[in-house]
């Protein structure tokens, strides 16, 4: 939002004015940045505005309350008297937390059907994801599925999406300086190792993208990795031995220091990234933080969520 309320134009792509009757899969292919959707056939309900935050979820208690439970906790204080929902897109998680400690967190859908029980109009969805893959792409069809069931809805991006393309914001560069606030300082023979997770959906190029901006940093040895994706630990190893690397930080750049960064990462078995450093010769110290844990990481996510909700207040 710029500095006279107005949502800036980094929210959304438009079509070219030149195109004067695009047809409706032109419109869906270009719809494209902040999702709004208004629903005409609706428009004389009156306006009962709700945020609803949409996260993967973690069964970790700990770590859930200081990254997911955090950011939402801030976006409630950026957003004073506004109904602020929260649902998992997990449903494996759901389940096992209301089995471990009987809370029950809904999913999208459940949590959007309750919404208009309680007479809500207008939803702005929001996002904790960090790349727009899998888990976005199941926002945006929860979008669709609901847009003729409100009489405003809007769905905000997730941390990474413009790249700083035509005039659009660099929200790669953005993320990694504020990730890089929790960057030590290294010397030449000190590296990180920053584990992403990694996915088959060709959003996976945004973990390259990362990297180049982190070399744009220059704030030493610091090299992306992935859990599910590429490149793998095994890809990076080499270049950590060509720069001279002894020591390494093991760091998760994803939103909660779940199973992922405590076993996969940091845990003790054979196949723990941890150990297979040491066994490669590195010294290893993991870094068991979540991106929700890093301020300025979240003051970014509030944004984010921020974003959604001015195209649900405003006329656009």
């Amino acid at each position: 939002m710029d500095s006279n309320g107005k949502v800036t134009q980094h929210t959304a792509y438009r079509l070219s004015p030149e195109v004067k009757n695009p047809t409706p899969a032109l419109r869906e292919a270009a719809e494209i940045g902040v999702r709004v959707y208004n629903n005409k056939a609706m428009q004389d309900l009156p306006d009962k505005d709700a945020l609803l935050i949409m996260s993967f979820g973690t069964t970790v208690k700990d770590t859930r309350g200081k990254t997911i439970d955090a950011t939402i906790e801030a976006v409630r204080q950026a957003l004073p008297g506004v109904k602020v929902e929260v649902a998992y897109t997990s449903h494996i998680i759901i389940k096992r937390i209301k089995e471990k400690e009987g809370l029950v967190i809904p999913t999208p859908e459940e949590a959007l059907e309750q919404l208009r029980a309680e007479g809500y109009t207008r939803v702005a969805m929001a996002s904790l994801d960090i790349i727009p893959g899998v888990e976005y792409d199941y926002k945006i069809s929860i979008f669709k599925t609901f847009r003729e069931k409100f009489k405003k809805i809007t769905l905000g991006l997730p941390l990474l999406y413009w790249q700083g393309q035509e005039d659009r914001r660099d929200d790669v560069m953005e993320a990694v300086k504020a990730f890089s606030v929790q960057f030590p300082q290294l010397n030449d023979e000190e590296g990180i190792l920053v584990m992403t997770h990694g996915t088959p959906h060709p959003s996976n190029a945004y973990y390259s993208v990362i990297q180049d901006r982190l070399d744009r940093l220059g704030k030493g040895h610091i090299h992306v990795y992935s859990v599910e994706g590429m490149p793998l630990l095994e890809d990076v190893i080499p270049a950590l031995k060509k720069e001279g690397v002894k020591h390494v930080m093991l760091m998760p750049m994803m939103m909660v220091a779940g199973d992922h960064a405590c076993n996969d990462m940091a845990g003790d078995e054979e196949d723990s990234h941890k150990v297979i450093l040491q066994k490669e010769g590195f010294t290893v110290t993991p870094y068991i933080h979540g991106l929700g844990e890093n301020e300025a990481v979240r003051t970014i996510f509030v944004e984010r969520a921020l974003e959604s909700w001015d195209a649900l207040r405003h006329l656009v």
